[in-house]
């Protein structure tokens, strides 16, 4: 299991490597730095890129903490280490902003442990943005409840599992509730953790119980000389079940979990990069393919052969989908261009399949006509209709290989060889079934 785990982590080295190089290719060439317009708006995910890695060869795991006011966040955190380093109190909103503390549970795990607001505190969309970072930092969330979830909390936890972050729930204040009252809590949070009702409830590895500020309680003190009194003592704090939660996960799948999170930021940061690239390019990309889509128009009406009149309409679809790819600055073989071309085609509801039967038949008639020219003048007529016929269907198929290709560049630049998308599955392709990672893996439902 180690050695799979390290191959995680070099896989995904290997991917944001790849990808740094490529950006960093584009920038010595020329080719972004002769727009200081794109450097500007490339910035952002460039650094992302790079603290991303930094950051997955320091071997830190980060564990956030995210729950409603008074549900017991900061103590949680506290438990698990031992200290009271975080404030708590009995206000609501003690905790202001996002707070880190490094954990070292045993071994050589490295933890940093991350304490959050309120979801539900003031100044909610400052509040949620700062959320959303944090969650896109965290490579493990602990959700702290008090009890049963509210729909407040319920909304919150959906939320969170769409980050496509393993998520353990964590039932705090047991405490306060009989045997009996925490047993129907806990069934009740084993189903509504899950994320939806008909998903699966959670395993054992993603719900536990604590009281990780356990309330005073009164204590009866008999004395030698027979005196009776009672005094307030406080319990120490129940969080050992989560403290063995996190640390079995942490040995078991640590690594692919700091491996996979650093190719979900790669991700995201390669796909805003696209984005902004073909937004700022956007009029140049238009006039890329409509001077493809009249050579491919002039090409194919000019031609007499009809064979070669689909390979060289063929010819120049892919040369389209390279030439915008090489105006974005996007990675991109034949071999790739090749495989966008083919899923256009086949996704385009048989439309440019069908284009392609009537270019072709259409191509046939065109050679008879240039064939029969000689014989008959009036086949020069034919020749000419038939020509500007497949012409015109030829470029609306380039004009719409084009736009389609526009969506597939923006979409698919984390696939290909080592890309951030094709690693994950990879990864996620690869984890136990007794892993939190192969729950995950249930929810973005990919199969195998």
């Amino acid at each position: 299991m180690r050695n799979l785990q390290e191959t995680h982590l070099n896989r995904a080295r290997a991917s944001l490597r790849q990808a740094l190089s490529w950006y960093g290719h584009l920038r010595k060439s020329g080719q972004l730095s002769s727009n200081p317009e794109l450097v500007g708006l490339l910035k952002p995910e460039l650094e992302a890129l790079n603290s991303t890695l930094k950051k997955l060869d320091s071997n830190v795991i980060r564990i956030a903490a995210f729950g409603l006011v008074s549900r017991g966040k900061s103590a949680v955190l506290n438990a698990l280490l031992g200290d009271k380093i975080l404030q708590t109190g009995p206000l609501n909103g003690v905790t202001q902003w996002p707070r880190s503390v490094r954990w070292q549970p045993g071994g050589k795990i490295l933890v940093e442990l991350i304490d959050t607001p309120g979801l539900d505190e003031i100044e909610g969309e400052s509040r949620a943005d700062m959320a959303r970072e944090v969650v896109h930092q965290a490579d493990l969330i602990l959700f702290v409840v008090s009890g049963d979830i509210t729909r407040t909390e319920y909304q919150a936890l959906l939320e969170l599992r769409r980050s496509q972050k393993p998520l353990i729930l964590v039932f705090n204040k047991i405490d306060l509730y009989p045997d009996t009252d925490q047993g129907a809590i806990y069934q009740n949070l084993q189903q509504l953790g899950a994320g939806h009702p008909e998903a699966k409830p959670l395993l054992p590895d993603e719900i536990v119980m604590v009281a990780a500020e356990p309330a005073p309680m009164e204590v009866r003190v008999e004395w030698p000389d027979g005196r009776v009194s009672y005094e307030w003592e406080t319990p120490p704090p129940q969080v050992d079940e989560l403290k063995e939660t996190i640390l079995n996960i942490l040995n078991r799948e640590g690594r692919s979990l700091l491996a996979l999170n650093a190719l979900i930021q790669a991700r995201d940061a390669e796909v805003a990069i696209a984005q902004k690239t073909i937004e700022l390019r956007e009029k140049e990309a238009e006039n890329i393919i409509w001077q493809f889509t009249k050579y491919k128009a002039l090409v194919v009406m000019l031609n007499p052969i009809a064979f070669l009149d689909i390979l060289g309409g063929t010819v120049a679809d892919l040369a389209l989908i390279r030439a915008l790819a090489r105006l974005y600055g996007l990675p991109m073989t034949s071999y790739e261009a090749g495989k966008i071309l083919k899923t256009i085609v086949f996704s385009s509801g048989g439309l440019l399949l069908g284009e392609l039967g009537s270019s072709f038949l259409l191509g046939l008639g065109k050679t008879t006509a240039a064939i029969t020219s000689g014989d008959n003048p009036s086949n020069i007529t034919a020749f000419a209709g038939s020509a500007i016929a497949q012409a015109g269907i030829a470029g609306y198929g380039a004009y719409s290989v084009g736009k389609a290709a526009q969506v597939y560049l923006e979409k698919g630049c984390t696939w290909g060889q080592l890309g951030a998308s094709s690693v994950i599955q990879e990864i996620l392709s690869q984890v136990d079934r007794n892993t939190i990672l192969y729950r995950l893996r249930q929810e973005l439902g990919i199969k195998y």
